[in-house]
């Protein structure tokens, strides 16, 4: 279980040129405290789900609605609340969803995630769920945002605040709430017991350590990476799984920071057309993380050489993400950062933060302003 008499953070012995590298680095911090204020008396989330409690034991679906980041961070719980919870999931665009037919199913529970709780689709998406008669449950950084007030009930990130435009500490904290939601359902349902609920978030929160740890290594790695393919104009990025929702995210903060293209795809799809884009000017960033005490993960894993052996032969070049451990990826990728071990559902958490770095290092040689990237704002209030 979390220790709620953990020392604190360490200060960080180097200032920050940028509010985009600080928060980055503050995310140890950020998850712990989600963790911390989220969890009281070893129950996840204590009376928040109150309002919603009938709802809870009724519902036949989630629908997640969200935009940019938090829809990554949504694809990721997806997963987590289907392979813990054994509940149906599906993740919609904020600005689609009211869109879609009025027929659909009538007694879903609609989650929302938004940093500021002021993203114009989502609230939009969020009354629209609340007038065909669905419970919402409302994920947000900001306690006292629109989208909370309005909200059937509200789980808060408490990331703090987040200056610069993209999502870092953020994104990081939305995959811990929504990994603690997970288990809070898997529970309620009886799923798992609350010896494997203990369990699990003994592993979570070993992680703000772990990263704490890696940070230094990590970000000299990515500042590497980036240099060496400084000049690149497109890249493409690859997750199986869970690991998907974590491409999409590192394309998108690669993108929107550093304004060259990028595209984040499952893994099994790069030869179903997209593999005509691979040669060497192309870099493939490819998420081959794995669990070994996941047969499942394990499969995914080997899938992922596969793939990363059929880019090497067509003279591509890839920078693979993997756990620590792991010799055999060196000899197919051409660079390869490790992250620590984890179980499956907690690697996104660690391996997006290189990505960060990536992108973040991959800008700023390029000479772009990471905290306040063109055309883009923290908050987007207009449909």
């Amino acid at each position: 279980m979390p220790n709620e008499h953990a020392k604190p953070d360490h200060e960080a012995p180097r200032s920050f040129p940028n509010s985009m590298l600080s928060e980055i680095y503050e995310q140890p911090h950020a998850i712990r405290e989600c963790i911390r204020r989220n969890i009281q008396d070893e129950s996840i989330f204590a009376d928040a789900l109150q309002p919603i409690d009938s709802a809870i034991f009724a519902f036949k679906k989630i629908i997640i609605a969200a935009s940019g980041s938090s829809r990554h961070a949504g694809l990721a719980g997806e997963i987590m609340m289907e392979d813990l919870a054994g509940i149906a999931v599906d993740v919609e665009y904020s600005s689609e969803y009211c869109y879609r037919s009025t027929h659909a199913d009538s007694e879903p529970i609609v989650i929302v995630i938004t940093q500021s709780g002021e993203t114009a689709d989502t609230i939009a998406a969020q009354r629209q769920a609340l007038s065909r008669g669905a419970k919402t449950v409302a994920i947000s950084n900001v306690a006292d945002s629109t989208i909370a007030r309005e909200a059937s009930a509200t789980l808060h990130t408490f990331a703090g605040l987040e200056k610069a435009v993209p999502a870092t500490k953020s994104f990081t904290s939305q995959l811990t709430i929504l990994y603690l939601l997970a288990l809070f359902l898997a529970r309620k349902r009886g799923r798992i017991t609350s010896g494997v609920v203990r369990a699990h978030l003994d592993s979570l929160s070993a992680l703000p350590t772990e990263i704490e740890k890696a940070l230094p290594s990590w970000d000299a790695q990515a500042a590497a990476c980036a240099r060496e393919y400084q000049q690149a104009k497109a890249f493409l990025f690859l997750g199986r799984g869970v690991h998907y929702a974590i491409a999409r995210e590192g394309a998108l903060k690669l993108k929107e920071i550093s304004y060259v293209q990028a595209e984040g795809l499952p893994t099994g799809e790069l030869r179903h057309g997209p593999n005509a884009l691979v040669d060497e000017k192309l870099p493939v960033i490819v998420l081959a993380t794995r669990d070994l005490a996941d047969p499942d993960s394990v499969l995914r894993y080997q899938k992922t050489l596969s793939v990363l052996e059929y880019i090497k032969g067509r003279g591509g070049k890839s920078i693979a993400i993997a756990s620590e451990g792991d010799r055999e990826i060196a000899t197919i990728a051409d660079r390869v950062i490790h992250v620590p071990a984890a179980t499956e559902l907690l690697l996104p958490i660690l391996e997006v933060v290189p990505l960060q770095l990536f992108a973040y290092h991959f800008a700023t040689l390029n000479g772009c302003d990471v905290d306040h990237p063109r055309n883009l704002v923290k908050s987007v209030t207009t449909e």
